[in-house]
């Protein structure tokens, strides 16, 4: 009986010891930037010069199968970090960015809409949590306070601290961004390839929030411009009948869903890049119908793919069949007074 118990605890342990073992390495996360595989080449022996014997001539030297010497200061093995860098984000139109291992600029056109941008990063950072340890408005610089990063390929998250400046150059404006301390824990970070890597990311945040803060204030400018939508019937190069809506495409495909959903239709999968939506119509009562003053169109109950088309200041829309056949004339001019409706009503809301 002593035997049996000893053995079993002897497995507990022994399962609570893999257990450690399996957490400890679950939460090591360094093997995400390191090599894996055969790591015999690090043993290679070092060339060395060729000994001639006495006596012997050899052919003229040629330097094309020369080996150059290699530079033996670098990491290898396990201490390689074999993650790609960070590169900086193109999102903001007539901007190029310069990278070195002490600061990252973001370049952008002397123009009315770079007017602001000062005032955009001040907003930008509260709304990131980012706080600020110094600023001087008159000069356009500010230092931000500790800014930890979350990553998935750090054990313990490192923190930085960033330099922040604005300055006009020629006929641009330059954002710059510049290491003020990096750390890791309790050790302080010197690497210039770590630093440089923060760096970028800063500024990729600020690039970011600056393209998201213009995207939104173009949407609510058309918006506003297009609070009424009028919709009328078409047909495309073909001759099939297909709805134009007189909005440019974001302004309709934003509205797009509420628009189908208020009229029956349930919207699915959708890409914006190619305007395709998939959507089953279920229809309405007949008083729901009359409630919104359109006549029950009858346009049949199923599955649809919606094919919406750019047109610069307007677009198009076109309900295709499973089978690939369109709506006829008539269930065409009956969507054309239901979605004239159904856009004057999400319009005003």
């Amino acid at each position: 009986m002593a035997t049996l118990l000893h053995k079993s605890k002897a497995v507990k342990l022994a399962g609570l010891s893999l257990a450690i073992f399996l957490v400890a390495c679950t939460t090591n996360q360094r093997y995400k930037r390191q090599v894996s595989g055969d790591e015999s080449y690090l043993n290679t022996p070092p060339l060395k010069n060729l000994t001639i014997p006495q006596g012997m001539s050899l052919p003229l030297q040629n330097g094309e199968y020369d080996i150059p010497p290699a530079n033996q200061n670098g990491s290898v093995g396990k201490a390689l970090d074999i993650r790609p860098p960070i590169q900086t984000l193109s999102l903001l139109s007539d901007t190029h960015t310069e990278n070195s291992p002490t600061a990252s600029r973001l370049f952008l056109s002397n123009t009315a809409e770079n007017s602001a941008l000062w005032s955009q990063i001040n907003a930008i950072l509260p709304q990131k949590a980012i706080n600020v340890t110094q600023k001087n408005d008159s000069d356009h610089f500010l230092i931000t306070d500790w800014i930890t990063w979350p990553r998935g390929d750090e054990d313990i998250p490192l923190q930085t601290r960033h330099k922040i400046q604005l300055t006009p150059q020629n006929n641009q404006i330059v954002i710059t961004v510049t290491n003020e301390g990096i750390k890791q824990g309790e050790e302080t970070i010197a690497d210039p390839v770590e630093i440089q890597r923060y760096n970028i990311l800063m500024l990729n945040e600020l690039i970011d929030s600056i393209n998201k803060l213009r995207n939104n204030a173009t949407l609510s400018d058309a918006q506003g411009r297009y609070a009424i939508i009028d919709v009328q019937t078409g047909s495309d190069s073909s001759g099939l009948p297909q709805i134009i809506v007189r909005a440019p495409y974001d302004v309709v495909w934003d509205r797009l869903p509420s628009v189908l959903e208020s009229i029956g239709m349930q919207v699915g999968d959708r890409s914006r890049s190619t305007g395709a939506i998939n959507l089953t119509y279920n229809g309405m009562s007949d008083s729901d119908w009359q409630a919104i003053g359109v006549d029950n169109p009858t346009m049949a109950k199923g599955d649809y793919k919606l094919q919406v088309g750019d047109m610069n200041n307007r677009s198009s829309l076109q309900f295709m069949a499973v089978k690939g056949t369109t709506l006829t004339q008539k269930q065409n001019d009956e969507m054309v007074a239901a979605l004239k409706v159904a856009f004057s009503k999400v319009s005003s809301n």
